[in-house]
């Protein structure tokens, strides 16, 4: 369940004209390089909802521009579309506000998705307004010739809502063309009428030849206990994906067949608590990359509720043989590093070590331990790690001290096929009793694992500063091994 806080305040990183609202967005002084974890520079600015796109070897990474933590505008939003490209996921370049506020009666350029078709770039999203003092949300669409310099058509907005549906809740435009030609929406609402009370959170389905008239088709989607938000569609191989947001977090179901019926896969490889809104994009040689972001905290603590906007985070997506998904760091994406920090191992009597950077922890009675001094807050950490038959746990301690204080614990288990990073955890993590490959990158207040190259899990963890690196096994025997620590590079 999400702890998103939007603050009542407004943001005072902005400017009213008549007409018009303003960001103080600079594209010329982003970074080019090392966009995981990208947040822009400037007063009080950040990462929202991203909506990636490709098109001819282009990534297009349309993210909405936010301002306050959502308070613009008097807390609804004020958020538009920046953009930026790359051809690499290495370098990247960064454009002026793609789609942005213009009227006075726009109070926020929602998230929407965009599709190629007949030479032109089509962005459709939901603009959030008020009407009669009451908050509604109605369909819009833009056109481009470059993805990039968008002109917003008329009559703006074009649909306000579907019949038996919200008006409140009508948002989050999927567009996609089929082999005729015609263009279809999925839209996240709620049905006017459910079987049960509050499982009304619905998926849209609309469709039309020429932009003019819209035909409402039979949902793609019902009975959700939330709107199901920000959804994604694509065909992937010989599967249909169908993903949305429901109480915050991102699952996906999947089927042969393009609108259903749906399968829910054996676990839900895009839930990680503290990545948001997770959409996809192909990338080059058949492969999809996913880009999210990361919540801010309130009053930068570690354990304080989440935020709107914060950082984007990259993920690449997995297809397993059964449809199933996974998920991995985009290895282009991987922070650059300075030379390996040199490991001296501290150890108990449970501990039998080959190495400085390798030993085996035997604890059937209970916990043995292992640590390094003098790790860089920021670094990049790899290692494998090889179970011997039953484990109650394994892990790590994160920025901890002399004493094993602090810090945040890194958990492995395999009984329960969890995995756990301080407050948040993933499940249905398969394959931790059997030989596994970790990549963690802390960076800032952020602390990121690759468990495998199956599975994700990141946490924005801003306050323990420790450089002692803890490894610990419980009621079993565990081997670690090719432990290596990097320095992240200045330039990160």
């Amino acid at each position: 369940m999400r702890r998103i806080l939007v603050t009542a305040l407004l943001a005072m990183c902005f400017k009213t004209v008549v007409g018009q609202f303003k960001v103080d967005y600079k594209p010329n002084i982003q970074p080019v390089t090392n966009m995981q974890y990208f947040a822009p520079k400037g007063d009080n600015l950040f990462v929202g909802d991203c909506i990636p796109f490709s098109h001819n070897g282009t990534y297009y990474l349309y993210w909405l521009l936010d301002a306050g933590h959502h308070s613009a505008l008097n807390g609804l939003g004020g958020h538009q579309w920046a953009v930026s490209t790359t051809k690499d996921l290495k370098t990247w370049k960064h454009y002026p506000v793609a789609l942005g506020i213009d009227e006075d009666w726009e109070k926020s350029i929602c998230t929407g998705s965009v599709v190629y078709h007949n030479n032109k770039f089509y962005a459709f999203y939901a603009t959030r307004l008020l009407v009669d003092g009451k908050v509604n949300e109605q369909l819009s669409y833009a056109i481009s010739d470059d993805g990039i310099h968008f002109k917003k058509q008329t009559p703006n907005p074009f649909y306000t809502s579907a019949p038996g549906y919200s008006t409140r809740d009508f948002r989050d435009p999927k567009v996609f063309v089929d082999k005729q030609g015609i263009f279809h929406l999925f839209v996240s609402s709620r049905s006017n009428q459910s079987a049960i009370n509050h499982w009304d959170g619905s998926l849209v389905h609309m469709t039309s030849k020429d932009l003019k008239k819209w035909d409402v088709k039979a949902p793609v989607l019902t009975g959700q206990r939330s709107v199901p938000e920000c959804p994604d569609y694509f065909k992937w191989n010989d599967w249909y994906y169908l993903i949305y947001g429901d109480a915050g977090d991102t699952y996906y179901v999947k089927s042969k067949n393009p609108y259903g019926p749906w399968e829910q896969p054996d676990d839900q490889a895009l839930i990680e608590e503290w990545s948001n809104v997770a959409k996809t994009a192909e990338f080059k040689n058949n492969r999809r990359i996913v880009a999210a972001w990361i919540p801010s905290r309130k009053e930068n603590k570690d354990h304080t509720n989440e935020m709107f906007g914060g950082n984007a985070v990259f993920r690449e997506l997995v297809q397993h043989p059964n449809g199933t998904l996974g998920t991995k760091f985009p290895p282009e994406m991987l922070p650059e590093n300075n030379s390996l920090v040199t490991l001296k191992l501290a150890k108990d009597s449970l501990v039998q070590s080959s190495s400085e950077n390798s030993f085996v922890i035997k604890a059937p009675n209970g916990v043995g331990t292992a640590h390094y001094e003098n790790i860089p807050a920021d670094c990049r950490i790899t290692f494998e790690i090889e179970p011997t038959g039953t484990n109650e746990e394994y892990g790590l301690l994160l920025r901890s001290n002399e004493k094993g204080a602090d810090g945040y614990k890194l958990s492995f288990s395999a009984s329960q096929q969890i995995v756990r990073l301080h407050d948040t955890e993933i499940y249905s993590v398969e394959g931790l009793d059997k030989p596994i490959k970790v990549d963690i990158i802390m960076k800032d207040g952020i602390i990121d694992v690759d468990v495998n190259n199956q599975r994700c899990l990141v946490n924005r963890l801003p306050e323990q500063k420790g450089n002692v690196l803890w490894f610990f096994a419980k009621h079993g025997q565990v081997k670690f091994k090719s432990i290596k620590v990097l320095p992240l590079a200045l330039n990160n």
